[in-house]
């Protein structure tokens, strides 16, 4: 199993959260680093959706493409 140094005020951390939730220090911090890899994605994500949103032109394609799309969510379904 790999090894990775951390400081120690996070490591008094990460034992205080271990014995605070009855988990180990390695399933706090494989929860952490999920939770911090999650994060970043919605933050990139974000970042990602006000740049597109900040160019007219390929906001105005978005949009054009979501409306192709919606007309799709109800191929094959009946109507009540």
């Amino acid at each position: 199993m790999p090894t990775t140094r951390i400081s120690t005020p996070a490591h008094r951390i990460l034992q205080e959260m271990a014995r605070h939730t009855g988990k180990s220090m390695q399933e706090v911090l494989d929860a952490a680093i999920e939770a911090y890899r999650r994060q970043r994605f919605l933050q990139e994500t974000s970042e990602a959706f006000g740049e597109l949103r900040a160019d007219p032109k390929a906001w105005k394609a978005e949009q054009d493409e979501r409306h192709l799309w919606d007309a799709t969510l109800t191929d094959g379904q009946k109507k009540h």
